[in-house]
């Protein structure tokens, strides 16, 4: 098989009429089936339970996107039986074969980018930018990983030996369960499922409860795209009900997870406990949070950084494990570069986001995010000085308005804890050093940025700044797929590097096989 480079699936141009209207006409689609009931997907056959999960649109909570049904233990051993019997012939393969699904998986999300679209706003909220964004990341996952397969699974050098044939290739680990998160229910969605299936492995899946619908769509894509039946199984379900079961089951080879520090924990520790009649280690790959730090020194150039921190902060109402929730400034610059940040920050346009390509704030998640992030607030108040925000927004749905707070000191609430909503604490500094003994002051280690115009500060931060994502003179978020590999440090997770060269690996097992050379073999005699 031959491909062309990999290139980044470019942001469309929603400045255009006919995307504008083709937004539209998506909208209205998706909008009349609004209430459908979805099934789980087990072994390619729809599976229909008496209970089910309603996925509310967060703009809107009197709207029901749809239903889906809400998957029993019982259910995730049917959805196991059905990998591990999928499991035989797909491990087998050929990687090409494996690579094509993900390429015509691709191709159908391009082809339906508007009715993604048109889903991510209405199920989690998401502006039109950050919505053609995450397509494009969906794309990008796929072409890139289709790529990947094809040169990790060939042979490997070794040292060459005149008396053996020794050869080291990767295999498939077996079947997994993953487990995705709501804020990014396509790409993050799609690239953890898509990379363990184009290593030849099969999954059962368990998306947020929040965005199962997309979740569904996604899977009935890939089975469009030719993924047999069984190497995919949808299994929606609360937490408390299947996630222990699922991650502990017996056949669980390996468990990939994004989602919080506090469940990836728990899973880290459950899934090490020994199982009876369980022969393995379980492979864990996790992605969790972060407390996210942008540090802006007396020579930076202000309005870049101004920008970057506005759109850092506030990008999808700061819903993003790599979302900037701290900036760390030097006083010299302090009181200029405040100003200028909050004259961005009030001028961000708040919307339904499926009606305007301009609207940049729209809801969060759900009700329990609205409670806990105005609940947060309200501790901050006590902690820094509010400058902007610090409220719920008076129209329907989980709105909260982007919130800044300023001398907020190192080690408080505010500074420490992971709000995971549009809430940015600015905390002044007296010099560098200062600056990164703050930054790295903290259980996590995702992303960063500095914004410096002196090289020795720009090199000293490459070595000192603890983050597994680093970025220079330009915000924290956005990362793309093979060019800002994604994964970090200490408690935000294993450091994976999703959509990047060796991300392959968290999902096969290397094996070398030695053969002493005979005249048989070296006169191509079988038996």
């Amino acid at each position: 098989m031959f491909l062309k480079r990999f290139t980044n699936d470019p942001i469309h141009d929603y400045s255009r009429e006919e995307s504008v209207r083709g937004v539209g006409r998506a909208v209205a689609a998706v909008r009349s089936g609004f209430g459908r009931t979805y099934p789980a997907i087990i072994g390619g056959q729809p599976v229909e339970t008496v209970k089910t999960i309603a996925s509310l649109c967060p703009s809107d909570p009197s709207l029901v996107v749809g239903r889906i049904s809400s998957c029993s233990r019982e259910d995730v051993d049917r959805a196991m039986a059905a990998a591990k019997a999928a499991f035989a012939s797909w491990s087998r393969t050929n990687p090409e074969e494996r690579a094509e699904t993900l390429l015509k998986l691709a191709a159908l999300m391009r082809e339906r980018r508007f009715e993604l679209l048109a889903l991510l706003a209405f199920e989690i909220g998401k502006d039109w930018y950050e919505a053609d964004a995450e397509i494009a990341e969906a794309i990008d996952f796929c072409e890139y990983y289709a790529r990947l397969a094809l040169t990790h699974f060939q042979y490997h050098p070794l040292t060459r030996l005149s008396t053996e044939d020794n050869c080291y290739f990767y295999i498939p680990l077996g079947v997994g369960a993953v487990v995705t998160p709501w804020n990014f229910p396509l790409a993050i969605l799609g690239g953890m499922t898509m990379a363990a299936v184009v290593a030849g492995n099969t999954v059962v899946l368990k998306p947020s409860s929040d965005t199962p619908i997309l979740a569904h769509r996604f899977v009935e894509m890939a089975h469009e795209a030719g993924v047999p039946a069984g190497v995919i199984n949808l299994v929606p379900g609360s937490g408390g009900e299947i996630g222990d079961y699922l991650v502990t089951h017996p056949d669980v080879r390996f468990v990939s997870f994004t989602g919080s520090a506090e469940v990836g924990l728990r899973i880290n520790e459950i899934i090490a406990r020994p199982v009876p009649r369980k022969k393995w280690m379980t492979r864990y790959v996790s992605e969790m949070g972060g407390k996210n730090a942008i540090v802006v020194d007396e020579t930076a150039d202000l309005d870049a950084a101004s920008t970057g921190v506005v759109r850092s902060a506030f990008g999808f109402q700061g819903q993003k494990c790599s979302a900037c929730s701290r900036l760390i400034v030097d006083r010299r610059v302090h009181g200029q570069l405040v100003e200028m940040i909050l004259a961005k920050a009030k001028m961000i346009p708040v919307g339904d986001p499926w009606e305007d390509p301009c609207v940049f704030t729209g809801p969060v998640a759900n009700a329990a995010a609205h409670k806990s992030i105005l609940a947060a607030i309200e501790t901050g108040k006590s902690e820094g000085k509010l400058l902007l925000g610090g409220h719920a927004l008076d129209r329907p749905g989980y709105y909260v308005a982007p919130t800044i707070f300023d001398g907020v000191k190192a080690g408080s609430f505010l500074e420490q804890e992971e709000i995971f909503g549009p809430v940015l604490a600015i905390v002044p500094v007296d010099g560098f050093d200062e600056a990164l003994a703050v930054a790295n002051d903290t259980r996590y280690g995702l992303t960063g940025a500095v914004y410096s115009t002196s090289i020795d500060r720009i090199d000293r931060a490459k070595r000192e700044y603890h983050a597994g994502n680093l970025y220079l003179n330009r915000g924290c978020t956005g990362a793309l797929v093979g060019v800002h590999p994604f994964g970090g440090f200490n408690l935000s997770g294993t450091d994976s590097k999703a959509g990047g060269p060796d991300y392959l690996m968290n999902f096969t097992q290397g094996k070398t096989t030695s053969e002493r050379i005979t005249i048989a073999r070296l006169a191509g005699i079988g038996v």
